[in-house]
């Protein structure tokens, strides 16, 4: 039966077949390259490539996350219909709500190391306390929570406004404290820095420093597909929602439409990526310790080719 952790390196492993000179005549020529660089590929090249391909189901997992986070725009609408005073007359923008997020984000980062770690270390035994992945999974979770969050206080404030009678005035404020907000911003914040460091840490991971650049490029291809998921989750819902006469859970009216909805269908698309997460996860493996090993063995290729290119002689293609 094939292992969890062999499950991708199975996957991948006809790509061998490229580095395989079948016919040395017609593959390599007169200086010794391959004539034909589609057909034939040294093993850096391949192995560059098998590490690619496995990170990508992993990336793909940060895709919803992303599609959460791009809609903050919303609460900012209905942060600016609900009652955003503190005391003494002062009253945050709606608009500024988004600054908790950011809060979260720099206390957790300023914490962590200091003083979340060193207390994880002592359950996990590991002196990261966690590992990329499992703070990429918990990013995804708290995620779930964030966005259960704002369907239950959509939920109050859209009950609160029609009860007060202003259903069709989507511009009154509604009697609600704004601060009911903040504890979904500050989630959404605690879920981003969790999964995107622990993205950014594992794409640096399972790369050679030559593939550096691919790492930064394929979590922010993640972050503009995410954003295009969004859009498009909010367009679907805004057409096949007022189907047949219906107002749309996203509405321009606040008061008429079903945010709620909304943001439950959001915990549920979470929930479900979270569950593709563990799938990714079991297919991979514990690929932390394996790659450092594996890479290490492709710098020695690296080493041995530069040595081969300074006789003069061709690139080693054979396994």
């Amino acid at each position: 039966m094939l292992e969890r952790a062999d499950f991708v390196k199975f996957f991948v492993r006809f790509l061998n077949k490229v580095c395989v000179i079948r016919d040395p005549e017609k593959g390599i020529d007169l200086d010794g390259w391959a004539r034909d660089p589609w057909n034939l590929c040294t093993v850096k090249q391949v192995e560059e490539l098998k590490a690619l391909i496995k990170v990508l189901p992993i990336w793909s997992t940060g895709i919803m996350i992303t599609a959460t986070i791009s809609q903050q725009s919303f609460p900012v609408l209905q942060a600016s219909v609900m009652d955003r005073h503190l005391f003494a007359g002062l009253q945050i923008p709606a608009g500024s709500f988004g600054v908790f997020a950011m809060i979260t984000l720099t206390i957790w980062v300023a914490i962590y190391d200091r003083i979340i770690v060193p207390l994880l270390s002592k359950f996990t035994k590991r002196s990261r306390g966690l590992t990329m992945k499992e703070r990429m999974g918990t990013g995804l979770g708290i995620s779930c929570v964030a966005t259960a969050d704002a369907a239950i206080v959509e939920s109050k404030r859209r009950a609160a406004a029609i009860r007060q009678g202003l259903a069709d005035n989507p511009n009154a404020m509604v009697h609600v404290s704004a601060m009911w907000l903040v504890p979904q911003y500050s989630l959404i914040g605690l879920a981003e820095v969790l999964n995107a460091i622990g993205q950014r840490e594992f794409y640096y991971s399972q790369f050679p420093k030559s593939m550096a650049s691919i790492g930064v490029a394929l979590f922010t291809l993640g972050m503009a597909v995410g954003n295009l998921v969004g859009s498009l989750i909010v367009e679907i819902l805004n057409i096949e929602t007022k189907k047949l006469g219906k107002v749309s859970w996203v509405s321009n009216n606040l008061n008429k439409g079903h945010y709620d909805y909304y943001y439950w269908l959001l915990t549920i698309l979470s929930l479900i990526n979270v569950l593709y997460f563990l799938v990714c996860t079991w297919a991979v493996g514990s690929t932390e310790n394996e790659n450092k090993i594996e890479w290490g063995e492709r710098e020695e290729i690296k080493e041995e080719e530069a040595e081969v290119h300074a006789r003069g002689s061709p690139t080693i293609y054979a396994l």
